[in-house]
């Protein structure tokens, strides 16, 4: 399965309503911390920073890949003027067809005063890339989808909203020449896209045809508790790195810590700075959380490895009275 997949699969688990949540919190604390490993040139407190700033980022993310579709029409727009000039030249009376770029959703996103507002404080667009943004419509206009769109002889709401929908899955979602754009514009954002793209879906879906211009996009943070979590979780798995490795060591039978894969070892650190310094949070949502993670990052056995290992430090610092947690939970594994 692509990681693209394994991210869609990851964040439908959730019914999200806004676009920086925990479980993208949780990623992010993993990469920082595996880098910050790799590199060993960090300080905890540039570590923490880069955290809010690469969070910061992908909301920009989110609101620039939303802009890409919106540029889209407007070279649809563009060529179809220029095809229809050319026709009054020719002589050619010929009607073209309107109906992609009057298609509704598309003209709903591009009133949104939410992305405009993110647009006019940017200082790059789109429009300078307009030999990208006119090789991908032109891939859209050859698509079976668009021909299908095209040639239907209905148009409602609905069928205008899912016409982007697959649109976006089938030519933005996977783009190597995209995402070679996305990287020269920023560093973070080529690591950031796969997720990113599952929260442009879910806010295509989030419109209706009663949508204006004040139609709220995905906030960056649900609260600033969330944001308060993103810091402190950071804070506590490099604080207190030296503790938890020492729990990892002593559950590891017959394996050095050194030989234990990297992504396994930050995995289970940040696991641990989760588990032990937020009571309010399950021992099996925390569980959940990074077992998921470890399926798309590291390899096919460190979920049940780092299942296994959590759950014996969970249960030997239970039984010491070393973890108290604030929660009922009768769902640990």
């Amino acid at each position: 399965m692509s990681i693209w997949r394994k991210m869609i699969n990851f964040v439908d688990r959730f019914k999200i309503s806004y676009m920086i949540n925990r479980e993208l919190i949780r990623i992010k604390v993993v990469q920082i911390t595996y880098s910050y490993f790799q590199n060993g040139s960090k300080s905890n407190e540039a570590a923490e920073q880069e955290l809010l700033f690469s969070l910061s980022k992908t909301y920009d993310l989110y609101n620039c890949l939303l802009m890409l579709m919106v540029e889209v029409n407007r070279m649809a727009l563009r060529t179809l003027e220029m095809r229809q000039s050319r026709q009054r030249r020719l002589g050619d009376n010929t009607p073209l067809s309107t109906k992609f770029v009057d298609n509704r959703f598309i003209l709903q996103l591009e009133s949104n005063r939410q992305l405009k507002e993110f647009a006019d404080n940017q200082k790059r667009s789109w429009a300078d890339e307009e030999d990208f943004v006119r090789k991908l419509y032109k891939q859209i206009e050859e698509s079976e989808t668009y021909k299908a769109y095209m040639e239907s002889p209905t148009q409602s709401y609905a069928e205008d909203r899912e016409l982007w929908r697959h649109i976006y899955r089938e030519n933005i979602c996977s783009n190597d020449d995209l995402d070679a754009i996305l990287e020269d514009m920023s560093l973070y954002w080529n690591d950031d896209k796969a997720i990113v793209d599952t929260f442009v879906l879910k806010t295509i879906n989030k419109f209706s045809e009663q949508s204006d211009a004040s139609q709220p996009l995905l906030p960056e943070f649900r609260s600033e508790s969330d944001k308060e979590f993103a810091a402190r979780l950071m804070h506590r798995t490099l604080a207190n790195a030296e503790y938890y490795q020492d729990l990892i060591a002593s559950t590891t039978r017959r394996w050095e810590l050194k030989r234990v894969a990297l992504m396994d070892r930050v995995i289970l650190q940040v696991a641990l700075a989760e588990i032990i310094s937020f009571p309010n949070i399950p021992v099996s949502v925390s569980l959940n959380e990074y077992i998921e993670i470890a399926k798309m990052y590291s390899t096919p056995k460190s979920a049940r490895y780092i299942n296994g290992t959590l759950d014996n430090i969970v249960k030997r610092l239970t039984e010491e009275n070393k973890l108290i947690k604030d929660v009922q939970d009768n769902k640990q594994s």
